[in-house]
């Protein structure tokens, strides 16, 4: 892989901080009971993918960025998974635009992981 200067140059960084801003506003009319519960952990796991491509593209070495891409794959099927919670508590009416950006950010993920 080339040397990249920043995570920022990495596109499925910038597409994970785009899914990261419509989770927060997908969430935005969830009831209010569910701020400290489910809207809580989705907002969390979405922050974590991009989070976790910074810190391993800050990070010394492939085996350590390849580390921190696992999680972020990981942090992708945790929001996945809240997902379906949420439209299952019909908190969410269609979520296939949300699961086609899950799928196309998990296929960024591990083209990266292969190319490493």
């Amino acid at each position: 892989m080339d040397k990249i200067k920043s995570h920022k140059d990495l596109k499925v960084w910038q597409e994970a901080m785009d899914f990261v801003v419509v989770i927060y506003n997908t969430t935005e009319n969830f009831p209010s009971t569910e701020i400290y519960g489910l809207t809580s952990q989705i907002r969390r796991s979405a922050v974590s993918i991009p989070s976790n491509i910074a810190e391993g593209a800050g990070r010394k070495g492939e085996n350590e960025f390849t580390r921190f891409l696992y999680i972020a794959l990981g942090s992708l099927s945790e929001v996945e998974t809240q997902i379906e919670i949420a439209s299952r508590l019909k908190y969410l009416k269609d979520i296939e635009h949300l699961n086609k950006t899950i799928y196309f950010i998990r296929n960024m993920l591990s083209n990266l992981i292969k190319n490493l």
